[in-house]
């Protein structure tokens, strides 16, 4: 099972979800390199783009539930200030009272380290992709005659 399936159960693996998808982060990196035998590096291109694109969707998964989550979260706050309060208040002053709400606030900070974590890996998938350009011209650069291009 993935990380999605274990943070939906308990929200409370996010920070071990955090440290996998940062060290494979790591290793992505090193995946986007070009050196060594092109014809190798062009073979295992499908299969690396495949995993990475693969754990940026469990990303974007894992943050697209963080959404939600909070979303229901300020729901509940937003009733409470709505009917609970002592005083009438408007919706404007409700969601106020609810953005400042210590728990909100804490996982709209989860959120936020998420989304970052996101925006690293799309860095690396469009690395990923330029690195294919780069072959794709090497290749025609050697079917053109120029054997001797090297990287």
């Amino acid at each position: 099972m993935g990380w999605y399936t274990d943070i939906s159960r308990d929200i409370s693996n996010i920070p071990d979800a955090v440290v996998y998808f940062e060290g494979e982060l790591t290793e992505a990196r090193k995946e986007c390199k070009l050196s060594g035998n092109v014809e190798r590096a062009a073979a295992s291109m499908p299969g690396i783009v495949e995993h990475r694109f693969g754990q940026l969707q469990e990303i974007e998964a894992i943050l697209e539930y963080l959404n939600i989550e909070l979303r229901r979260l300020k729901s509940q706050h937003f009733r409470k200030y709505l009917e609970n309060y002592q005083r009438a208040l408007s919706s404007r002053d409700c969601e106020r009272y609810v953005e400042g709400e210590a728990d909100v606030v804490d996982f709209e900070k989860i959120i936020n380290e998420f989304a970052l974590l996101r925006n690293k890996w799309l860095a690396v998938i469009k690395s990923l992709d330029q690195k294919q350009w780069q072959i794709t011209n090497i290749v025609k650069l050697r079917v053109a005659g120029m054997e001797d291009a090297s990287i």
